[in-house]
């Protein structure tokens, strides 16, 4: 029993207690920072994300050089796996084929062979039949490597050494740009011209103060591989200073005449956003006409070969101008890119704008070249130290050969070499014993004199060592002089980027551009229709043929029924003051016997509650009374609601106050004279007062005093009536408005007796 209890108590202090909730935090957090940091953002220097840059360094070394063969894909996605990337081989296989893509890409990174997809969107075939080598442009960031110009640490298993990052000498993250959602977070960076960045580059080299208008000199903006047009080229500088915007991509269509009287729009480019999806944007086409939503279309067809070629061919006598221009508005030709520098900085997600990135990258070229100029500076100094030894082996080498004649081992004839150590060397003479003595050698000129071909010893080879040795000594100069100066260390930064420039020149594809809004003339069929709101908010739209086949039953069930037209807008007041404008066109049109869409996520309510309902037509034509619970009113023209945002401020409003009432008066009922307004408080005060006394001001002001309410009274019920009018309704309740008397507004309310009956 004693011992039970023994193992009992050992496993209670093995259980650790923790907070669950704590656990949940830092779990996720670790995940988060995991995904940020590893997986999903690139790095600011090389541009590249940790697959990216894995896959590339497992074919560096693999040797699929540029000039090797292509390898299988499924070696280079094990090897990458297995060694580097252990997160499951179709996400690496997915990178490496992004990696190809020249449609996707300003300059691939790996050059594939075989099937790896099209612009159509067709996919890449499976790993084990397509292969793959570095490009070129793969090259300029795998080429410097053995050099030692960046930190290598353990891989995941500890087995194998990779690099934090890859010493790229093109500014891979701007000219190729990026995507990637990590954890509340995200990047896109658009693709860019590669002579262009580069002459940024340089600017910003010769210049470290220029500003951002003098940088967009040489980067005017994105250069999508897919061509198009940036038509909102005025919001580009905005973007490359804040590091985020929209980008408006429209593609490229021309019209030309076409057969039997008809015109055809040629699309010869499409935005870089449907890359990999242009059957797609050629099957929507097809639909819409179909659908005969444009009656325009005749046929649509693709042409394209190695070249993009759309052809929307439009029927005889129709306005080809117009249905492009709806094309530009319902269709994928053109679309809307969002940009987001995010990148990674010392392990820390950074939102970037253009120079920053561009001073980040100078930056690390400066840290880079000046690793390779040492590591150049090292080797050169230590072949420059072997070839004077043998220089000055050659000049006492009947000395060397006498003292390896008469040395027992090969260590004894070093250390005669390197310290004139003559032990136990034979020596033909006192004079050779004399000079062994003198002898001073390194050991690197020791082993090499050791290790040297008899060859080395004819005429012609000596003067070889003496050419090499006055290479190796201008050499030397010259990367100390680099060295020694960061204006000679630029030169030679600027110098190799101008070679770049020259082997990945492409000539910009995306126009830039100022374009308004499409002048698309819609025909558009208007007919009344009725919205309907239930008692949980859940709205509707029907036609008026379904509306007149309703039973009073089914129409007693909803709490609001509106008319309007198709083309209008419903407004809904709320009680925190705000109107909310909702298109006829994004209301639901449901059939009866379907709920509908809360209003709610119609117009974001939240927890703000609707106080009335009307559509923007009425309103326009008519004043509108508004009564708040502290007891101020107040009449504001409809007109005064005339906007093209989704949202504005109805009124002004005191804290803690909020409406009671929105009512809307037509023209002919406010000049009848016979309109009162009654109000009624929480502790049964009552007022009323003719409408007229109301005055009108803007829809920006508080309004007036309507009633003095007593501390800790509020208005519970307001209306305006008809004076000929006996009773009305107050939640199922009916209203005796001829028990409220008229007072002179602004005074306190009087007691009402049997105001509900």
């Amino acid at each position: 029993m004693s011992k039970k209890k023994n193992e009992e108590t050992k496993a209670a202090e093995n259980i650790i207690s923790m907070d669950f909730t704590e656990e949940m935090k830092n779990s996720y957090r670790d995940y988060a920072v995991s995904v940020i940091i590893s997986r999903a953002l690139p790095d600011v220097r090389d541009g590249l994300k940790p697959v990216q840059r894995r896959i590339l360094y497992s074919m560096k070394e693999l040797g699929l050089a540029p000039d090797k063969p292509h390898r299988k894909s499924a070696r280079i996605v094990g090897d990458t796996m297995g060694k580097f990337h252990p997160h499951g081989d179709s996400s690496i296989y997915d990178a490496l084929v992004h990696m190809t893509e020249d449609y996707s890409l300003s300059v691939p990174l790996v050059d594939g062979h075989g099937n790896f997809g099209s612009i159509d969107g067709d996919g890449a075939a499976a790993m084990r039949y397509t292969e793959a080598r570095l490009s070129d442009g793969a090259m300029t960031m795998l080429s410097h490597l053995e050099k030692g110009l960046v930190e290598f640490i353990p891989n995941f298993d500890e087995s194998e050494k990779e690099p934090t990052v890859l010493p790229a000498m093109l500014p891979n993250l701007l000219i190729n740009g990026t995507t990637g959602i990590a954890v509340g977070m995200a990047t896109n960076i658009p693709p860019h011209n590669t002579a262009e960045v580069i002459n940024g580059v340089i600017a910003c080299i010769d210049n470290k103060n220029i500003t951002l208008e003098k940088l967009m000199e040489y980067i005017p903006g994105p250069d999508f591989p897919t061509g198009g047009t940036i038509i909102n080229k005025e919001d580009i500088k905005e973007i490359y200073e804040t590091g985020e915007g929209r980008l408006r991509i429209r593609a490229k269509c021309d019209i030309e005449p076409g057969t039997a009287g008809r015109t055809n729009i040629i699309i010869s480019e499409i935005p870089y956003t449907i890359a990999g999806n242009k059957a797609k944007l050629v099957e929507s086409l097809s639909q819409l006409m179909r659908d005969k939503v444009f009656d325009e279309i005749y046929d649509v067809r693709d042409e394209s070969g190695k070249d993009i070629r759309i052809v929307v061919e439009v029927k005889k006598d129709r306005d080809a101008e117009n249905l492009l221009n709806g094309l530009y508005k319902k269709t994928p030709l053109e679309d809307t890119y969002g940009v987001n520098l995010l990148a990674v900085k010392d392990k820390q997600p950074i939102q970037f704008g253009l120079r920053s990135i561009i001073s980040e990258f100078i930056e690390f070229q400066k840290e880079l070249y000046t690793k390779e100029y040492k590591h150049l500076l090292d080797k050169a100094g230590a072949r420059l130290e072997i070839v004077r030894g043998l220089i000055k082996a050659t000049d006492v080498i009947d000395l060397i050969i006498e003292i390896l004649r008469g040395s027992q081992s090969l260590a004894q004839a070093k250390g005669c070499l390197t310290r004139g150590d003559i032990t136990d060397i034979r020596f033909k003479s006192t004079l050779s014993k004399t000079q062994a003595q003198t002898l001073n050698f390194t050991e690197a000129q020791a082993d090499a004199i050791l290790a040297m071909p008899l060859s080395r010893l004819i005429g012609l080879e000596i003067l070889k060592l003496h050419e090499e040795e006055n290479e190796l000594s201008d050499k030397t100069t010259e990367y100390l002089k680099i060295l020694g100066s960061e204006k000679e260390l630029l030169k030679v930064i600027k110098s190799r980027l101008r070679n770049y420039s020259k082997q990945f020149f492409s000539e910009r594809k995306t126009i830039l551009d100022s374009v308004e809004n499409t002048g698309y003339v819609e025909k558009v069929v208007i007919e009344d229709i009725y919205v309907l709101i239930d008692k949980f908010g859940y709205t509707k739209t029907i036609d008026q043929a379904s509306y007149q086949r309703l039973t009073q039953d089914t129409l007693d069930e909803y709490s609001h029924i509106i008319s309007m037209k198709s083309d209008d807008k419903l407004c809904v007041f709320t009680a925190h003051g705000n109107m909310h404008q909702i298109k006829a066109s994004a209301l639901p049109r449901c059939r009866i016997k379907e709920k509908g869409t809360l209003i709610h996520n119609l117009c974001k309510l939240g927890d703000d509650e609707a106080v009335t309902y009307a559509p923007f037509e009425q309103i326009f034509d008519s004043i509108l009374l508004f009564v708040s619970e502290h007891g101020y009113v107040k009449l504001v023209s409809g007109a005064e609601f005339e906007t093209n945002r989704q949202t504005i401020s109805s009124t002004k409003l005191e804290d803690s106050d909020k409406l009671i009432l929105v009512k809307i008066i037509s023209a002919s009922e406010y000049f009848s004279g016979s309109l009162k307004v009654v109000m009624v408080t929480d502790k049964k005060l009552s007022l009323g007062f003719m409408l007229s006394e109301v005055s009108e001001l803007k829809k920006t002001s508080r309004g007036v005093k309507g009633i003095s309410l007593d501390k800790g009274d509020k208005l519970m019920y307001s209306d305006c009536i008809d004076i000929k009018t006996d009773t009305g309704k107050y939640n199922d309740q009916t209203v005796n408005y001829k028990k409220i008397r008229t007072r002179k507004r602004g005074a306190k309310g009087q007691k009402a007796t049997g105001v509900f009956e």
